[in-house]
C-alpha cells in the first residue's frame, strides 16, 4: 500500500449518557467502519449526514452499551469480533483472534488482546492512521473496572497499549475523564502535567466539549493506571518494594471506592 495513502477520517459519535462510538472513513475507497455500537440513532444520523454507508462493525467486548445497536445498524455490514468471545457477542461475520491479519477501510489492523475489564476484550490498532480503539481497557485518565479479569491481566493489557507509538490517538469508550482526573490527583498530585491536564479537562467539560479521544503520550505522562511501575508513584502509594501489578491493583481498588 502506498506510503502516501491518507489517514482515515475519524468521527467521534456521542451515544447514550456517556458512551462514544467511532466512525472511520477511507476517502479513496469510500469504505466506512464503526467501532462499537452503543446506540443506533446518533450513529445513523452521522452516517446519513456524511453520505456514508457502513461496511464493517468492529466490536471490542460484549457489554450491552457497546453492542446493543449492532443488529439495527448491521444492514449488510461485516461484523467483526473476538472469536474467543463469540458465544456472547452479536452474530459475527468475521471471528478473529488477537494477532490474526485484518484489513478494515483499506488499512491493516492489529487486534490486541486486552483482557481485564472482560476476559474477551480486544483493542484495535490502525498503525498507519495512528489510532487505537481501546474501549473500556485504557480510558482517558483511567481504565475499566475489573469485572471479569485480574489486576495482572489488566496491567499486562495496559502495558501492551502503552507500548504503541506515543503519537497514537486513543479512542476510548466513555466520557469519564473529569471524574478520573479527580481521582488521579489523589494518588499522583505532585505530577505537574496531570494537574495541568485536569484543569484543561474541567474547562472543556464546562463548555460541554468531549475529552475523548486523547493522546497516548499524554496518557503515559498523566494516567496513574499506566504508571504503576513509576518509582515516584509507587513511593507515594507506600508500595516501593511491591510488584507493579500489585501496585496497579491497589490503584484500581482505590478508584473503585472513590467518591
Amino acid at each position: 500500500m502506498p506510503d502516501d495513502h491518507a489517514p482515515l477520517t475519524l468521527v467521534t459519535v456521542p451515544c447514550l449518557q456517556d458512551n462514544y462510538a467511532f466512525l472511520l472513513h477511507d476517502g479513496s475507497t469510500r469504505r466506512t467502519a464503526l467501532v462499537d455500537a452503543p446506540e443506533a440513532a446518533p450513529i445513523r444520523a452521522e452516517l446519513d449526514r456524511r453520505g456514508w454507508r457502513l461496511d464493517d462493525i468492529l466490536i471490542t467486548h460484549h457489554h450491552a452499551d457497546h453492542v446493543q445497536a449492532v443488529e439495527a445498524l448491521r444492514e449488510g455490514a461485516r461484523v467483526i469480533g473476538n472469536a474467543a468471545d463469540r458465544h456472547r457477542l452479536p452474530p459475527l461475520d468475521l471471528a478473529i483472534l488477537p494477532g490474526d491479519p485484518l484489513e478494515v477501510c483499506g488499512e491493516a489492523v492489529t487486534v490486541i488482546d486486552t483482557p481485564g475489564h472482560t476476559v474477551g476484550h480486544v483493542s484495535y490498532h490502525f498503525a498507519r492512521s495512528a489510532l487505537a480503539f481501546t474501549a473500556d481497557t485504557l480510558m482517558a485518565l483511567g481504565c475499566g473496572r475489573l469485572f471479569e479479569g485480574t489486576a495482572q491481566q489488566m496491567w499486562d493489557s495496559l502495558l501492551r497499549l502503552r507500548a504503541l507509538p506515543p503519537d497514537t490517538t486513543v479512542c476510548s469508550g466513555h466520557e469519564y475523564t473529569e471524574a478520573n482526573g479527580r481521582f488521579a490527583l489523589t494518588v499522583d498530585g505532585d505530577n505537574d502535567r496531570l494537574r495541568d491536564r485536569v484543569a484543561r479537562v474541567r474547562a472543556a467539560r464546562s463548555r460541554n466539549e468531549p475529552t475523548v479521544p486523547s493522546s497516548l503520550r499524554e496518557e503515559i505522562e498523566t494516567n496513574p493506571f499506566l504508571r504503576a511501575d513509576d518509582p515516584a508513584l509507587k513511593s507515594a502509594m507506600g508500595m516501593s518494594d511491591r510488584p507493579d501489578a500489585e501496585v496497579f491493583g491497589a490503584i484500581r481498588s482505590a478508584k473503585d471506592s472513590f467518591r
